[in-house]
């Protein structure tokens, strides 16, 4: 027993301990965010890292504890999380294979691929965090030396396990990923339990976190190659990962995490898009002959949208509002966006926006949905109450709906619910991915739109636009419930399978 308390002494385990759980669920939120940028952060990918994570972590509870009993030895644990961290470290900069196969699988909406190259992903975190999750057991077993101390000891050092990922979480979220990126976030996260390890052993051991904090310098690149164009800027901020392409053709684009949309889109010589941004600046005209004295657009990212009101409507109060502060700025550096008097910028969640703001608009834009995954409380009852209650009589509010092409059954959900709150309902099909939809007090006519008198420039942007009555007779979303995600992946896979061209 003696000889047992030398060894323990050599090692502070209650450090190791608190190390361990820093990096545990620290590597947690590195995950997600290691994801993001192909996959999305969506719900259903959270409660994927969540679950591996979880499954790890038991399974290491299991296994060190076999492993405790087996090797009651402070050298023997300090080699596994010496092990544990060198592997955590490497996930980033091996995934990208599992990654890129990942983008391709869900680029043609193979659900079976996208699914099992997740899981290969995962797998790359589980092997770590499994190795991780033995620590606390292990060092349970090498501090207790009484039977009568036991319950004490060990609860002891879960309480400071779970402590270190309390601080690990935050330190994640709040510090290393907005500030040094994920890749670096990975390597730090790795550095900590493997520097407290490293001491106990001493002599070579300690190059191990020495070689993890030089890899600190390696370049981070590119995080995800356009597979056409150029990435002229990337970079993640605390909300999302954001890139900036240029095309071919001299157009860039702006892609959010996964890439699956395209968020704002900037063409040299012209304020125009040829796609559906080019809906807002005529459709609030179905409802009024006069341009809008004032609107709010809810999810503004570079701002496409905002600068061609300030060019075509310079007279418009323009309220512009995003989740992500930092998409204003690379709004202004790369798609046009200018700071104007009319123009006001406000970096906040849409919802608490609309509750909290004392402005009347003439129309709100619902912009906000990140496709394939939306926000679902952004597509309740409860919301557009909201938004009818912030309109001035007479106003407009339009939503972009996307879709896979051929699906119409989040469209029909989405008018359905906002037939709940309005008079009239109306849509524009205004792409094959995407679907305007148009809810006002006021009687929406295509004709007033076509009739009213518009700059030269949108003319024909106007009747190109088919504006008709919306089915009404989809599902009503509520805050207490709204499966947006679940119809959404069921919308893929039908998609997929073949059941949704037309």
């Amino acid at each position: 027993m003696t000889a047992l308390r030398s060894r323990t002494r050599r090692l502070p385990l209650e450090a190791l301990v608190f190390a361990v759980g820093v990096s545990s669920l620290g590597a947690e939120i590195a995950a997600a965010r290691l994801m993001a940028p192909f996959f999305g952060a969506s719900t259903v990918i959270w409660a994927n890292t969540i679950a591996v994570v979880l499954v790890a972590l038991s399974v290491g509870y299991r296994v060190g504890g076999r492993l405790a009993d087996r090797r009651p030895r402070v050298e023997a644990l300090a080699g596994l999380v010496l092990l544990a961290s060198v592997l955590l470290a490497v996930v980033p900069l091996v995934s990208h294979p599992f990654l890129s196969l990942s983008v391709r699988a869900f680029d043609t909406l193979s659900a079976g691929a996208f699914l099992s190259s997740l899981f290969g992903v995962l797998v790359l975190v589980a092997v770590p965090v499994l190795l991780l999750g033995a620590v606390s057991p292990w060092a349970t077993r090498l501090r207790i030396v009484s039977v009568e101390s036991a319950g004490e000891v060990a609860g002891r050092l879960y309480a400071i396990s779970t402590a270190g990922s309390l601080v690990g979480t935050f330190l994640a979220a709040l510090v290393l990923i907005p500030h040094v990126g994920t890749q670096r976030t990975f390597l730090i996260l790795a550095a900590i339990p493997a520097l407290v390890a490293a001491l106990s052993l001493r002599g070579a051991a300690l190059l191990v976190p020495a070689a993890l904090l030089a890899a600190l310098a390696l370049p981070v690149g590119t995080v995800k190659p356009a597979e056409t164009g150029r990435v002229l800027y990337e970079t993640e901020t605390p909300y999302q990962y954001a890139r900036v392409v240029q095309m071919p053709d001299g157009s860039r684009r702006l892609e959010l995490n996964e890439g699956q949309a395209i968020h704002s889109l900037w063409k040299p010589g012209t304020y125009l898009t040829d796609a559906y941004w080019d809906g807002f600046l005529v459709l609030p005209f179905t409802v009024a002959p006069r341009p809008p004295g004032s609107i709010a657009i809810l999810g503004t990212a570079g701002g496409t949208v905002a600068r061609a009101y300030g060019h075509y409507f310079p007279d418009t109060r323009i309220d512009a509002v995003d989740i992500d502060g930092k998409l204003f700025e690379i709004g202004r550096r790369y798609f046009g966006l200018e700071s104007r008097p009319q123009l006001h910028e406000f970096a906040q969640d849409a919802r608490p926006f609309l509750r909290r703001t004392g402005e009347r608009y003439d129309s709100i834009f619902v912009d906000a949905y990140r496709q394939p995954y939306i926000p679902f409380y952004l597509a309740t009852q409860e919301f557009f109450a909201l938004t009818r209650e912030r309109l001035r009589p007479g106003g407009s509010v339009i939503v972009n709906v996307g879709h896979p092409r051929g699906s119409d059954t989040l469209e029909n959900a989405l008018a359905a619910t906002m037939g709940r709150v309005f008079k009239y309902v109306a849509r524009n099909r205004i792409v094959a991915t995407n679907t305007m939809l148009i809810g006002s007090d006021a009687r929406i006519s295509r004709a007033t739109m076509v009739s009213a008198s518009l700059p030269s420039d949108l003319v024909p942007v106007a009747r190109d636009q088919d504006v008709e009555p919306a089915p009404l007779g989809g599902e009503v979303f509520t805050d207490d419930r709204a499966p947006v995600e679940w119809l959404i992946d069921t919308s893929i896979v039908r998609y997929a399978a073949g059941e949704g061209s037309g």
